[in-house]
């Protein structure tokens, strides 16, 4: 009897395993949590700004609050402080007025057209007047009388009354005309003629009217030249009145004053 052989059967062959690399196990240095850099984020890409459009500058006008509507001045001061030989703060004559003060110079508009003007003041009046500078020496506003045209209206004061037989319609005509003159010689005139001493007969009512407006002119005048009060100078020139003569003889009035 054959005798089998039993073939042991070989072994597989193992196939080499792969050698896993091995890691070297590195002892990090232990970082405190404090210390850890924070994880810097991706900065964010910046965006490039946008251009603004370039607004053109423009001079708008501001809406402008409307005021309540003022009257304008009528005159507005001018720079200067004389004209036509007159100066601010003198004293004047006008001829219809008499003595005033020269307060300013000014310009108005009058018809579209701009005039410049001297402001007179009549303090006891109470009374302002405005004289174009260009028409002043024309209308007959003058500075006050000189040392030579006072001695003048003193000396007709000293000298005989002077009565035109006339109507006095007529006489008071001429008297009127002599006060608004300006003329300080010419109202003395008036004073001298009118004047009434205490052994004439008295005045009528048109008369005396007529010598105290003569005499208020006069011895304003005098007054603001001699830098008395008014009530001193009338004084003054009816003393020298009182000591005339008497003057002429005076004729009746033809129509009874």
């Amino acid at each position: 009897m054959a005798t089998t052989r039993k073939v042991a059967a070989k072994p597989a062959a193992k196939k080499p395993a792969s050698k896993k690399p091995t890691e070297k196990k590195t002892t990090a240095p232990k970082t405190t949590a404090a210390k850890r850099p924070a994880a810097k984020k991706p900065a964010a890409a910046k965006k490039p700004a946008a251009k603004k459009p370039v607004e053109k500058k423009t001079t708008a006008q501001k809406p402008v609050a409307k005021k309540p509507a003022t009257k304008k001045p009528a005159a507005k001061e001018v720079v200067r402080r004389s004209a036509q030989g007159f100066k601010v703060a003198e004293y004047v004559v006008y001829p219809a007025h008499g003595v005033g003060q020269v307060t300013e110079i000014v310009t108005q508009e009058v018809a579209g057209m701009s005039l410049e003007m001297f402001v007179v003041n009549f303090e006891k009046e109470k009374m302002v007047l405005r004289v174009p500078l260009d028409k002043a020496v024309q209308i007959g506003m003058r500075k006050l009388a000189d040392p030579s045209i006072l001695e003048g209206a003193m000396k007709t004061l000293k000298g005989r009354a002077r009565v035109k037989r006339t109507m006095w319609s007529r006489r008071a005509q001429e008297y009127e005309a002599k006060i608004n003159s300006g003329d300080l010689i010419a109202i003395s005139e008036v004073v001298r003629d009118l004047f009434r001493n205490e052994n004439q007969p008295e005045q009528s009512y048109s008369e005396r009217q007529l010598y105290e407006r003569a005499l208020e002119r006069m011895a304003r005048e005098v007054a603001t030249i001699d830098k008395v009060t008014e009530d001193e100078a009338i004084v003054e020139l009816e003393a020298i009145l009182a000591k005339t003569t008497g003057g002429a003889r005076r004729q009746p009035d033809t129509d009874g004053a």
